[in-house]
């Protein structure tokens, strides 16, 4: 794994032990104590656990600005959510005034996705070497003219073509909200800061789909994108005046495109880095493939109106809600994270057995009460597998966050790009091909935790003192 190319004391411990697992909380940091040895819980061999980074002036300030930079941070993560929920209840309408198959639609949601996930992988490594903040309000500026542009697209190849730029810049949010909680926080301290961002983040999918439900009773479809437009421009000059830099320059990594390649492949050898990136992308292409399908499914198949379908679907974001405030409030520092990840795993597993039932006939009519309640428990779930993921795989690259963010980003949402139209091959009649695509994501995100994690290794290592 290579270090910075100018690393700081703590970097380049990190960077000599890259499989540490560091467990300091936030606050103020003493002077960095000598290595010790403890138990990895990540399941490989013991090795040094060192003090967290230097805390700069910058950092501190973020620190004690708390709330904040909490719903800064939010802000940057719920725009994903708000640019691909809030027009899934007008995609019946866009399919009618473009004259385009729901199939050919579906791909909006996958350029949109897609360029999430390209975006990612380049401005991460561009958060490591030119600060946290220049690389944000670039691509928040790009993100603005993308989505004005949709609001006046003629064809569906053109909503296409600047929805993937749309998702191109909007990464820039995703990947340095969650460098920027890495640059912050350590241990369950970072775990605990990511389930509150999920409360704050987690309220734009809630919201989302009730507000372009709502705009549709106004006016059509490109009013939705009219008032993403209005939203990134508020979201860009908060970023302007409220988030502070919090990578030093002394702590930026100085190469070019080559050592940004070789940083992530470093991070790609470690197994269980990969193994918690797999797991996490895995789990996001259940998600994806509900956020696809699910209006189809709803409106289509069950008559539901497009109000009908935002309030299911803000229902089913309050259940991940919850379930994360669960997670960071009384799990985390109770429940190992490897614990309180794998039950999350299994819940999405039976939810999506239980849908594949249901939507193949085996139950008879269930209807839409029976779909909604398994994709609620399903959705819910989630809310244990999204902090804890991120979480184990971040506590592993305090040297190189951005490129780990983008990594994790890029996969999750590469999987969720190649699961969304997959749930539309078998037509708009049936809810099967999504339950279907649920099951075997959630099967093979198991399969990853459990071969590339080793949960029970680190369990025995820890109980055993090694």
């Amino acid at each position: 794994m290579n270090p910075n190319q100018n690393p700081t004391p703590a970097a380049a411990v990190a960077a000599a032990a890259p499989d540490a697992a560091v467990t300091a909380t936030a606050g103020p940091v003493a002077p960095a104590p000598s290595p010790r040895t403890a138990p990895s819980s990540s399941g490989t061999a013991p090795s040094p656990v060192t003090a967290p980074s230097p805390v700069t002036a910058p950092v501190r300030a973020a620190r004690r600005a708390g709330l904040l930079v909490t719903l800064v941070l939010g802000g940057l993560t719920a725009l994903p959510p708000l640019s691909m929920d809030m027009y899934l209840p007008a995609l019946p309408a866009i399919a009618d005034a473009l004259s385009a198959p729901a199939a050919t639609l579906q791909l909006t949601l996958t350029a949109c996705i897609g360029g999430m996930a390209l975006g990612q992988l380049i401005v991460g490594p561009m958060s490591d070497k030119w600060g946290r903040r220049r690389p944000l309000l670039i691509g928040m500026v790009v993100y603005i003219l993308a989505t004005a542009i949709c609001a006046f697209a003629t064809t569906a190849e053109l909503l296409i073509a600047f929805r993937l730029l749309q998702g191109l810049a909007g990464a820039a949010g995703i990947v340095i909200a969650r460098a920027v909680v890495r640059d912050l926080y350590d241990g369950e301290e970072m775990a605990r800061f990511f389930s509150t961002l999920m409360l704050i983040s987690g309220v734009a999918p809630v919201i989302a789909p009730v507000i372009g439900g709502q705009v549709l009773r106004l006016t059509d479809w490109r009013g939705i994108f009219v008032v993403l437009t209005a939203v990134g421009v508020l979201l860009t000059v908060v970023v302007v005046k409220w988030l502070p830099e919090t990578l030093a320059p002394e702590r930026r990594h100085s190469g070019g495109v080559g050592e940004a390649l070789r940083t992530m492949r470093g991070l790609l050898a470690d197994r269980v880095f990969t193994g918690y990136m797999l797991t996490g992308a895995l789990a996001f292409a259940a998600l994806f493939a509900y956020i696809a399908a699910s209006p189809f499914v709803v409106q289509e198949i069950h008559g539901a109106s497009p109000q009908t379908f935002s309030l299911l679907f803000g229902l089913n974001s309050i259940g991940l809600i919850a379930v994360g405030q669960i997670n960071g409030r009384l799990l985390v520092g109770r429940v190992s994270l490897d614990r309180a990840l794998g039950l999350g795993l299994a819940v999405i597993a039976l939810a999506a057995v239980a849908l594949l039932l249901m939507a193949a006939g085996v139950f008879g009519e269930v209807g839409l009460v029976g779909i909604s309640a398994g994709l609620f428990v399903l959705m819910s779930a989630m809310g244990l597998v999204m902090p804890n993921a991120n979480t184990q795989a971040l506590t592993r690259t305090p040297h190189a966050a951005g490129s780990a963010s983008a990594l994790l980003g890029t996969s999750a949402f590469l999987v969720g790009a190649i699961a969304s139209p997959l749930v539309g091959l078998a037509g708009e009649g049936t809810a099967v091909p999504m339950a279907v695509v649920q099951l075997v994501a959630a099967l093979a995100a198991i399969g990853c935790f459990l071969l590339l994690c080793r949960p029970r290794r680190g369990a025995r290592a820890v109980a055993g003192g090694v």
